[in-house]
């Protein structure tokens, strides 16, 4: 039997299973509070989301020696052009997080320094430090690493070299001053490796709890009936196979187009990294905190809106074709990871 089929079937076996305990518990009158109209309906998925969704940690891994300094000094560089070929792009240029952006642009691609665009999205950089690694093919381990790659890639701030980056901070007086602060004890802070370091430390501060947080930390009036319903659904569909855990995604990779490909396939994914046939066309999970926000979507930005995405994913990955109110379920629960 197909692995994800068998998943799939897991899960809904589960919730049944699940309703049936519950039911029992309620009938058997062990104490019980019989349920109210406004939760009666969610008793069967609430363990199951229990089991699959944490609330937001208020601290991103590696982040137990971020100092103010340090971080005050990623912000800057993150807000800084002078780290492109031709000072004309930052971090913020496609990460956007002024005027209330969510970490994306909304382009379908981004362009770089050299005015090319990329082949791929933008992904968010909110709550970004939570996934099980950075880029859509999942070849950063970390946010760290991920800075890195972003400098000295032709297709983003195009630098030449690591030298290019630190001897353009090292004319600044300023930075200079903000490295020492940074990176006490060290003769020469301004590294190419420090410069990763504290974008990656600002990074780490993005952190968006929202009304769905509330809910899980046991508010219940944090996310109205019909949101619990989509909640409902979005269990039931089998979308927390793979869109789970704190930031609702972003833990593994996996393929898209298990039932049936993707119609846009030119990008094979991480196979380009590894070379393996079973990472054809895998990818990274897309995070769904501030999903409703970070049009348009999938690693190519050909999917220009959320019902659309929604729909090709359940028939792509699920075997799934899912009516429009079904559909529309699914966007009333999203909206409740917006931060």
């Amino acid at each position: 039997m197909n692995c994800y089929r068998f998943s799939r079937q897991l899960v809904c076996s589960l919730v049944l299973l699940t309703m049936f305990i519950w039911g029992s518990f309620i009938g058997c009158g062990c104490n019980a509070t019989p349920a109210t109209e406004s939760t009666k309906e969610y008793t069967g998925t609430n363990l199951l989301v229990r089991l699959n969704f944490k609330p937001l940690s208020d601290k991103m891994p590696n982040s137990h020696n971020d100092t103010p300094a340090l971080i005050d000094l990623g912000r800057k560089l993150f807000f800084e052009k002078r780290i492109s070929m031709n000072k004309s792009r930052s971090c913020n240029n496609c990460h956007r997080l002024d005027h209330k952006g969510a970490g994306v642009d909304n382009q379908p691609t981004s362009k770089g320094a050299r005015g090319i665009s990329g082949k791929r999205n933008s992904p968010t950089v909110l709550n970004a430090g939570f996934q099980v690694a950075q880029f859509w093919d999942g070849r950063a381990a970390d946010l760290v690493e991920q800075a890195k790659g972003a400098l000295t890639s032709p297709t983003e701030m195009a630098l030449r070299s690591e030298k290019d980056v630190t001897s353009r901070l090292n004319r600044s007086a300023d930075y200079r001053k903000r490295f020492a602060l940074a990176f006490p004890g060290q003769a020469e802070p301004v590294t190419f490796d420090n410069v990763a370091r504290a974008i990656a430390a600002f990074e780490r501060t993005l952190i968006t709890p929202s009304r769905f947080d509330r809910y899980l930390n046991g508010e219940e009036e944090a996310i109205s009936i019909n949101e619990k319903a989509g909640l409902d659904r979005f269990v039931e569909t089998g979308c927390i196979e793979c869109h789970n855990g704190k930031t609702v995604g972003g833990g593994s990779l996996q393929k898209l187009g298990v039932y049936h490909p993707y119609e846009y396939n030119s990008d094979t994914g991480r196979y380009k990294i590894t070379g393996l046939k079973e990472d054809r066309f895998v990818f990274k999970v897309c995070m769904l905190r501030n999903v409703t926000l970070t049009s348009p979507y999938f690693h190519d930005g050909r999917i220009s809106t959320l019902s659309e995405a929604v729909r090709q994913m359940a028939w792509m990955q699920l075997d799934i074709e899912l009516a429009p109110h079904e559909i529309d379920d699914i966007i009333r629960f999203l909206h409740t990871l917006e931060a």
